[in-house]
């Protein structure tokens, strides 16, 4: 069982930056891939970052809105992923979720086990 919690959204101007935080519980948290998703008003929940299990090796996969933009880590010793967003844009502007799998990720919602509560953030012009 995963308990995931996200924080640091907020409002921001275009060309901005955020970052967020996914606070997880359970010791086995680096078994998991984690994965940031979004949703805006009236539209469907949309895969944006993840990264795999601690021991992967593997790169982390973003969506091709977000790449080269936004970048997503993680810290075992903490039970946490950021997501750190650069040069943000009012089409970033969603409510922002954050995810849990076992070891390696997915793009799609219904890949994903476990669920924050969501962020939201807004990114004015």
């Amino acid at each position: 069982q995963v308990h995931l919690a996200e924080s640091g959204g907020g409002m921001v101007r275009a060309g901005g930056s955020l970052r967020l935080s996914c606070a997880a519980s359970g010791s086995t948290f680096s078994a998991y891939a984690v994965g940031w998703f979004r949703q805006a008003p009236g539209e469907e929940r949309e895969f944006v970052a993840a990264v795999n299990w601690a021991g992967s090796g593997s790169s982390p996969n973003y969506a091709d809105s977000v790449n080269g933009r936004f970048t997503i880590s993680r810290d075992n010793a903490k039970n946490t992923v950021y997501l750190q967003m650069n040069r943000l844009k009012p089409e970033d502007t969603a409510v922002y979720y954050c995810a849990a799998k076992w070891l390696r990720v997915g793009v799609r919602p219904q890949d994903y086990n476990y669920w924050g509560q969501g962020t939201r953030v807004t990114v004015s012009s």
